[in-house]
């Protein structure tokens, strides 16, 4: 595709906003973007972006995608929820990028949908690929890359820790910044909030690197009630109210825990990730200063974009870019 990547948008909130703002500085073209947003739609791609005019009116119709070589597809977190809006792409014989965080891994939620949709790649020719800052990349396909350099792995821990202060608002409402924790607890349980998807996906992407066959996999995450009165970049959460939420993920072989993962996004918390691999010969740990949420999103799905080509046709993975793979011991 090289520098006449053509890029189509499903979705033009503010991740691929981001998208598009990284395209056109790379000197690709944007091609289409469609939403259901009534706000935007007639509106020139450009001119939403606070830039000149490019000539691309985001609209509502998928077949307005059809010169793209690949869409960044935006929408959804459940794969169940955004599988016809993937599938319409792809049988418009479309590589489709998507930040969905289910896709990632979706033979665990969605075995069925995953098979569905391999299928249809597979007859229109083209890549289906679920990525993203995270699951997509920080918690999974950095994992193994930092393990690949330990001979034998017995054990993964990665954390991300951000501050919920200095991301968007729609962010916090999903992690239920400044209300009532047991409200949070209820609102998580009916699937109101999301809270973080993606803890057994990342698990299992790791796990699928070191062709470990896991017994089991758990997710939990729960609010973080305010010990005190805190603040962060302007936003002010009373003592007793939610400043966001913690959680894990944990495969196991056996009893035993081998990956855990963790996701910490509460108000005034510190940023940084945090990725340690424990081997039988000698153990590493990696930190960070932190990796901003939005704009990681953005960059991770477009340059997988750039490299789809490499891969075969069909519904793929991120750790099919990587270039080698783990060792686990689970003795």
């Amino acid at each position: 595709m090289g520098e006449s990547l053509r890029i189509g948008l499903y979705g033009f909130g503010a991740i691929n906003r981001l998208v598009a703002r990284l395209a056109l500085a790379r000197g690709y073209e944007i091609v289409g973007a469609i939403d259901i947003d009534e706000r935007i739609i007639g509106k020139d791609v450009g001119e939403l972006l606070g830039l000149k005019p490019i000539g691309v009116a985001v609209s509502r119709d998928v077949e307005d995608l059809e010169l793209a070589d690949v869409v960044i597809h935006a929408t959804g977190s459940y794969l169940d929820k955004v599988f016809d809006q993937i599938a319409s792409v792809a049988r418009m014989g479309i590589h489709v990028v998507s930040t969905c965080e289910t896709l990632s891994y979706p033979y665990y939620r969605y075995p069925i949908l995953a098979q569905k949709l391999d299928r249809i790649a597979k007859e229109n020719d083209v890549i289906i690929i679920g990525t993203g800052i995270n699951p997509g990349y920080l918690l999974d396909t950095l994992v193994t890359t930092i393990a690949a350099s330990v001979p034998t792995v017995k054990y993964v821990k990665a954390v991300r820790s951000l501050d919920a202060a200095k991301r968007r608002e729609p962010f916090r409402r999903k992690i239920g910044v400044s209300e009532d924790p047991s409200v949070v607890v209820e609102k998580l349980r009916r699937g109101e909030i999301t809270g973080h998807v993606g803890y057994a996906e990342s698990v299992y992407l790791i796990a699928l690197t070191g062709d470990l066959q896991l017994t089991k996999v758990v997710e939990h995450q729960e609010p973080v009630p305010a010990e005190k009165d805190v603040e962060s970049a302007g936003i002010r959460v009373e003592k007793g109210k939610n400043l966001g939420i913690r959680g894990f993920g944990a495969g196991y072989v056996g009893d035993k825990e081998i990956i855990r993962i963790e996701f910490h996004a509460y108000v005034g918390a510190p940023e940084y990730e945090e990725i340690e691999i424990v081997g039988e010969e000698y153990s590493v740990k990696w930190r960070s200063s932190g990796t901003p949420g939005d704009l990681g999103t953005a960059t991770v799905v477009l340059n997988v974009a750039e490299k789809v080509r490499e891969l075969e046709p069909g519904l793929r993975l991120m750790t099919e870019l990587l270039p080698f793979k783990i060792k686990f011991s689970t003795k």
